[in-house]
């Protein structure tokens, strides 16, 4: 039986509607670089967005896309951005927030109840003032895309309580928010790259691995597990970001177009990465995998366990985001009516 993910739109295709002035007559390169894996949706979808550039710029603009960390892992790619040595990358939140910390904010634990949240913190509240952030990185922020909530999966047991992962080893990505979060529910943390948690997986070094459905299921992560957890612990956005170098030579209405015309499918990418869960928890069924849905009192024991990393993000990273972190929580008590 052949599974096929077929219904995403993800968020990071770009669709240019504006032509390039004949006055530009030089050419260049933008390589994007990103961990999705070659026959995927993603890199259906990614090529679909190189001959949309190259033939609205008439060649003018040439587009590589490497996939599958072929340019190293995401913290890797992050940071090739933002020294030029690659002109755009897509990825998660978590390797991002390693160049611009304060994007930490969004994948604490529990923050967002619901994916109408985040949308509405994200862009309403967080948008704006992490433009700032990534323009004084060197970077800029283009638009958001989808990774989806993160879940818990092992390879020999469930994880329906806090205690369930006590001296656990599980693969953690390379984030502080990620880290403090295992530490408070006291497992043992492994910092792996993306590209490297299938291995770690197949030879036991790792017990197992929270990540998001759509990557997870890409990646073939799900096929070394017997067990996930549908725990909703971290909403996990993701972005394409430019070098602001790159970027600042280009045309006006060019930039202008990689903005507005990116900002503009966010809605629909997020709808349709969230309309393909049904299949993703069919591909989980299909192969057998057990998956158990947390309850409402399962997830509050989740949610007050990891408490302590609001503090300890506040701590890590300053009154700045200390203050923004205060402005989202108080927008969120606003949209829950006072809760």
């Amino acid at each position: 039986m052949q599974i096929k993910i077929s219904r995403l739109a993800f968020a990071w295709v770009v669709a240019l509607s504006i032509s390039i002035p004949n006055s530009w007559s030089q050419e260049t390169i933008m390589t994007i670089g990103t961990v999705a894996p070659a026959d995927s949706p993603w890199s259906a979808l990614l090529q679909q967005f190189k001959e949309a550039v190259e033939k609205k710029t008439a060649g003018k603009v040439k587009v590589k896309i490497m996939l599958g960390g072929v340019l190293g892992d995401e913290n890797e790619m992050v940071t090739k951005v933002s020294r030029g040595q690659i002109q755009a990358v897509g990825a998660s939140t978590g390797a991002l927030a390693t160049k611009v910390p304060e994007v930490n904010l969004v994948e604490l634990p529990f923050i967002f109840r619901n994916t109408d949240e985040a949308d509405k913190i994200i862009d309403k509240v967080l948008t704006k003032p992490y433009e700032k952030f990534f323009s004084d990185r060197g970077l800029i922020l283009g638009f958001w895309s989808e990774n989806g909530y993160r879940m818990f999966a092992s390879r020999d047991k469930a994880m329906t309580k806090p205690d369930d992962l006590k001296g656990r080893k599980m693969r953690a990505q390379e984030s502080p928010v990620h880290l403090a979060m295992y530490k408070a529910l006291g497992a043992s943390a492994v910092p792996i790259p993306t590209t490297e948690v299938p291995q770690a997986l197949a030879t036991g070094n790792v017990d197992g691995f929270d990540q998001a459905l759509l990557y997870m299921i890409a990646a073939g992560w799900q096929k070394s597990v017997k067990h996930v957890t549908i725990s909703e612990h971290i909403y996990q956005p993701a972005a394409i970001v430019f070098n602001k170098e790159w970027y600042s030579k280009l045309p006006a209405n060019i930039q202008k177009i990689l903005i507005d015309e990116g900002r503009s499918v966010q809605v629909k990418g997020r709808k349709a990465v969230r309309a393909i869960q049904p299949e993703l928890l069919g591909i989980l069924e299909y192969e057998k995998i057990a998956v158990k849905k947390l309850s409402a009192a399962e997830k509050a024991a989740f949610e007050t366990a990891t408490k302590p990393v609001y503090e300890d993000f506040r701590k890590t990273f300053g009154k700045d985001a200390s203050a923004l972190l205060d402005t989202a929580l108080a927008e969120l008590k606003k949209i829950r009516g006072g809760k």
